[in-house]
């Protein structure tokens, strides 16, 4: 197969016309790590988010093997719900190759690297995260990292919910006046942050209900129904702990709404 730079090069010298290149990068998206994992390395470039390796349900050793076959190609591999063995394994790649580096996010079990000198570029996004409470944090920074990798400017607001609703109105005036282009609201038990918000805030709102809750309606249940059955219009809502669905929808909006704005 092509590489991404015999394409463009064929590109420059008229070989090849700017349809007949975006086809062939369309189908230059899956890469096989024998019969373990059929990588799709290009997504970034079809859709504009990457593909995030979920470490859960692999052995550390199948997840370091495909970060490597996926830095072979990319600049950069993410990883996500990582446990502990998961963490340690991938710390150690930044020790036996010194072009990774390894940044690992223990709050959110996400782990970036990159290759030395690959930046995440700036697509002008800008991304509010709110939590109700501080339970809701781990699942925020999946959300937090996700929409920071896509490049947006995140402003985040932690422990905010109706339980103490006077603590809202700080990060929310914050938001405004950062202009942001979406926010995301994070909350378990009834999920009531994510209606109040949508229903001040002139921008669109994703809800992401967390598993923190017990009884009737436990593990994020109650949340998610609350969450859509909300009156306040212009709130949408991913699954039970999807930060980094929730992430990876804001940031499309963000980047969207930033490519006009510029």
């Amino acid at each position: 197969m092509q590489s991404l730079k015999d394409i463009l090069d064929r590109v420059s010298r008229g070989e090849l016309s700017s349809v007949e290149a975006e086809k062939m990068l369309r189908l230059f998206a899956v890469d096989e790590l024998g019969c373990l994992a059929k990588l799709d390395g290009k997504r970034e470039l079809r859709k504009g988010v990457p593909e995030i390796i979920l470490a859960e349900g692999k052995t550390p050793l199948d997840v370091v093997q495909i970060c490597r076959m996926m830095l072979a190609n990319n600049g950069r591999v993410v990883v996500s719900r990582c446990s502990l063995a998961h963490l340690e394994a991938l710390r150690a790649m930044d020790v036996s190759a010194e072009d990774f580096l390894v940044t690992i996010n223990e709050t959110a079990k996400m782990v970036v690297i990159k290759k030395r000198g690959c930046l995440s570029g700036d697509m002008g996004g800008r991304v509010g995260i709110l939590t109700a409470g501080t339970s809701d944090i781990a699942v925020a920074e999946e959300a937090k990292l996700v929409a920071q990798e896509m490049g947006c400017v995140v402003f985040s607001c932690y422990d905010v919910g109706v339980a103490g609703i006077h603590r809202l109105l700080e990060p929310l005036r914050l938001l405004i006046e950062s202009d942001v282009d979406v926010v995301v609201v994070v909350a378990g038990r009834e999920g009531a942050l994510a209606s109040v918000v949508a229903g001040l805030v002139g921008v669109p709102v994703i809800g992401v209900p967390t598993s923190n809750s017990y009884g009737f309606g436990e593990k994020g249940v109650g949340a998610l129904m609350a969450m859509l059955q909300s009156c306040s219009l212009g709130l949408a809502v991913v699954n039970i702990d999807g930060g980094v669905a929730g992430g990876a929808v804001a940031a499309l909006i963000a980047n969207r709404i930033a490519r006009f704005r510029k």
